[in-house]
């Protein structure tokens, strides 16, 4: 008996229908043992290890996958498996999976490891028979990058809570610097006034010049941009406007003809993907990422997470044979492909395929939903299309003269000759123009205005402040600037969601105050010290995920990056610890005005040696908490209640922290320096400890109680995990868990009360 490995059940299903007989055919659901997160091991930042070599950490068994594993295993050995096959996701991440699960199932005879980019027969015949050994190189990238995350995650987070932040990421802090740099410079912005006047005809539009670039009234943005049709004078845009509307024509003063080529899009990669589908879909990335894990698992489309935009011979002869067929000859093209196409070129972290059908010839999917069908084609229009011709457009740009003014009038008038690939587009693109002017293109010809209502129109406006980051535009940047990969855009982005830095109001991306703050007063304190190793900037970023890459392409050992990075990160780290002593924390002057309050006017002077809070140093702020907390009877007003007590330290129990690591987020070591009331700092951390757990990955009862009545109302996980817009089951944290379970109860309650009608 045979058994493969897989990384999801539904893939599961996909596959083992092409195994048949002799196999069995079981999913892992994740990374199966990862670093630490709890405990003693839990809570280091990182392991000693010996120069030239990798730390060794204790791999402990992510949520629920010890239970998972273990039956594998017994079932395994009662079925007297001989071959264990690995077929773990093919990229970074599942190789380390598929590393762990090759020391776990070492047991048996014959372990290997299998990798396809597409479930289909075809494929995953061809992976058996070419079975390969662990790409250990492809391991090693994905281990630095924990002990990365982890080192940054873990000691600059706790470098954080002084703040009262909740986390500081290696990507996600970078991230969250371009959405706040970016409400700065709209906050910063300065309007400026302009006048504008322009008009259709035929459908097009035409916009009067008013200045050249060289004249000393010339309309320029804040950029020093120039624009000719904006004006800062009014009586000549009213010169304009009155002009126009009083002849109601222009004349045609030149024309100068040329074609426009449109070349095809290349293939999805994950984020060209992302933005598609936001953009002709609206949908966000989590419903975007989650019908597309379904179409791959169900093995529709090739893997869903990759910057590649190469595509198999095979597939691109299978999509040629369908242009040939459907539109003929002249719509048949090169091929487009994308910057990204060549292995080792910047930004690309593997060697995948860009997503593309499985099957180019299937136009329509069967026992699929609505969205699952528009999205497959999308991608499969997207995918043809990127094997066309480019369209053709004839293109005249024409100036024109208008009665009753010196100014000239200008636009420019298009229309499609040949559609190209645009034809097997059109349903996500807007209707294009196929016909010429109505209006004569040689000198002297005349172009009357449309009839409508509002036409001309004479605008008084000011320059807008940029738009914010959208979902789709803040993954265009990360790509852009080399930070992240394909599987963190859509986690990186909720994790800001999340950790409440940033807030979605209506499909833009607004930093909160934390987040603000995060950026603007806490990632300098690392980013302002070195030219070279600015922490948190995102050039040093992407080099960082440049190296990983080269680790995985074996040009580079783990360790010495690893090394590399240790170093830097002590310099920035020590240096960041100096600078928060020398002044104190927003954390300290909270927790001294909090205690200090409560004592007399004299006693507070005292105290404070005629200083205000803000000019202590670090250092005097932690002795004068101190001997706050140690002055009997005025530290700072009454003792928590025996129930407060209670509840905090359940709060604390259930989460993943201890008491010690739980009190130091009031900056207090013991319960007994804790202060009772309503603004007490018993109050303030039993609120912190609420967040926490919320945040926390939901029970296994949880999980378990929510598959059951998903079950029984017949609705897929999928369709489950849309109501909290999330990818994957190990995302449903247990606040999330609770809103799900309260819904599908709802669901439930309806349901009855409609068979009862």
């Amino acid at each position: 008996m045979k058994l493969m490995i897989l990384e999801s059940g539904a893939k599961g299903k996909t596959v083992k229908k092409y195994l048949g007989k002799g196999w069995i055919v079981e999913a892992c659901f994740g990374h199966v043992q990862d670093l630490p997160r709890s405990g003693k091991n839990g809570s280091k930042a990182m392991w000693a290890s010996e120069k030239g070599k990798l730390p060794d950490p204790p791999w402990e068994w992510t949520d629920r996958a010890e239970k998972v594993i273990t039956k594998l295993l017994t079932k395994a050995r009662k079925s007297n498996v001989s071959e264990v096959y690995i077929a773990t996701d093919p990229d970074r991440e599942g190789e380390f999976i598929a590393w762990r699960l090759a020391h776990i199932f070492s047991e048996f005879p014959f372990v290997t490891r299998v990798t396809f980019n597409e479930i289909t027969q075809q494929a995953v015949e061809f992976a058996v028979e070419n079975h390969t050994e662990i790409d250990y190189a492809l391991v090693e990238a994905a281990k630095v990058r924990r002990f990365m995350d982890r080192l940054v995650g873990f000691r600059c987070s706790k470098f954080a809570k002084s703040w009262n932040l909740r986390s500081m990421g290696r990507v996600q802090t970078p991230t969250l610097g371009y959405i706040v740099e970016r409400e700065i410079e709209r906050d910063s912005h300065i309007p400026i006034p302009y006048h504008s006047v322009h008009t259709l005809s035929d459908g097009y539009t035409f916009k009067f010049r008013f200045h050249k670039s060289t004249d000393d009234e010339a309309w320029k943005d804040d950029n020093g941009k120039f624009f000719s049709d904006r004006t800062f004078k009014n009586d000549l845009a009213e010169e304009a406007y009155s002009a126009l509307k009083r002849s109601g024509s222009f004349t045609v003063m030149s024309v100068k003809a040329g074609k426009t080529n449109r070349k095809p899009p290349p293939p999805f990669t994950t984020d060209t993907m992302l933005q598609s589908a936001s953009s002709s879909l609206g949908w966000s990335m989590s419903k975007t990422s989650k019908i597309a894990s379904d179409l791959y698992n169900k093995g529709f489309i090739t893997y869903i997470r990759t910057d590649s935009t190469r595509t198999s011979s095979n597939a691109r002869e299978s999509a040629k044979s369908i242009i040939l067929e459907k539109y003929g000859h002249e719509f048949l093209g090169d091929g487009s492909l994308g910057p990204d196409a060549k292995k080792g070129s910047a930004n690309v972290q593997d060697a995948h395929e860009a997503i593309r059908p499985t099957d180019p010839k299937l136009d329509k999917i069967e026992d699929v939903d609505e969205d699952s069908t528009r999205l497959y084609s999308l991608i499969r229009s997207r995918f043809i299309s990127s094997q066309m011709s480019d369209s053709v457009r004839e293109r005249r740009e024409i100036s024109g003269t208008v009665t009753g003014t010196k100014l000239t009038i200008s636009g420019t008038a298009s229309w499609r000759i040949h559609s190209g690939w645009e034809v097997a587009s059109e349903q996500f693109l807007p209707e294009p123009r196929i016909v010429e002017p109505k209006y004569g293109l040689a000198d002297g010809s005349v172009w009357e205005i449309d009839d409508k209502g509002d036409n001309p129109v004479k605008t008084t406006d000011e320059t807008k402040p940029p738009r914010r980051f959208t979902e789709s535009s803040i993954v265009k940047k990360m790509k852009s600037a080399g930070i992240g990969r394909p599987s963190t855009y859509v986690s990186t982005v909720q994790k800001l969601s999340d950790r409440k830095y940033v807030s979605n109001d209506n499909g833009s991306l607004t930093p909160t105050e934390n987040g603000m703050v995060l950026w603007t007063e806490v990632a300098p304190i690392y980013n302002d010290q070195n030219e070279q190793n600015k922490l948190f900037s995102s050039e040093f970023t992407a080099d960082m995920e440049k190296r990983l890459d080269m680790i995985e392409e074996g040009m580079i050992s783990g360790s010495e990056i690893w090394d590399s990075f240790t170093r830097s990160f002590k310099i920035a780290h020590d240096n960041a610890l100096e600078i928060r002593r020398s002044k104190p924390t927003p954390k300290q002057i909270w927790a001294i005005e909090n205690r200090i309050i409560h004592l007399p006017e004299e006693k507070q002077s005292e105290l404070l040696g005629g200083n205000k809070i803000s000019d202590l140093t670090g250092n005097e702020a932690s002795e004068l908490i101190e001997k706050l907390i140690a002055t009997e009877g005025e530290n700072g007003g009454p003792k928590p209640s025996e129930k407060q007590i209670n509840y905090l330290t359940s709060l604390i129990d259930k989460s993943n922290m201890s008491e010690e690591e739980a009190l130091k987020l009031v900056d207090v070591s013991d319960f007994s320096e804790l202060i009772g009331g309503r603004n007490g700092t018993a109050s303030v951390l039993i609120g912190l400890m609420k967040e926490v757990n919320e945040s926390l990955p939901a029970s296994e009862p949880q999980i378990d109680l929510i598959k059951s009545m998903a079950e029984k109302q017949g609705l897929p996980m999928r369709d489950v995990l849309a109501m909290a817009e999330l990818a994957d089951e190990s995302d449903i944290t247990k606040s999330e868990a609770s809103k799900i379970i309260s819904k599908l109860k709802s669901m439930n309650k309806k349901r009855k009360r409609k068979k009862g009608n």
